[in-house]
C-alpha cells in the first residue's frame, strides 16, 4: 500500500499545516490522531489511515540537535 510522509509544521485553527517534502498542505485536524503535535512525523496511507512515527521524529530531532552543535562549536 502506498504511503507518504508528512511533518506537522504548525496548527492554524482547525487545520494542521503539513510539510510533504517541498510542499505544504493544510489537513483538517479531525483527520489526524488526537495526540499529534507540531514536529510529529506522520504517514498518510492511500486508504485514509494516518499514523504517527515516533521513532522517525526522535531520529530527526537528534539529527537537528547534532547539526546545531556543529554550528556552535566554532
Amino acid at each position: 500500500m502506498k504511503r507518504r510522509r508528512g511533518i506537522i509544521d504548525r496548527f492554524e485553527g482547525d487545520l494542521a499545516v503539513v510539510e510533504f517534502g517541498e510542499v505544504m498542505q493544510d489537513i483538517p485536524k479531525a483527520r489526524l490522531p488526537e495526540s499529534t503535535q507540531s514536529g510529529d512525523v506522520l504517514w498518510f496511507y492511500e486508504d485514509g489511515r494516518v499514523e504517527v512515527d515516533v521513532e522517525e521524529k526522535q531520529r530527526l530531532s537528534k539529527e537537528i540537535d547534532e547539526l546545531m552543535e556543529e554550528l556552535w562549536e566554532d
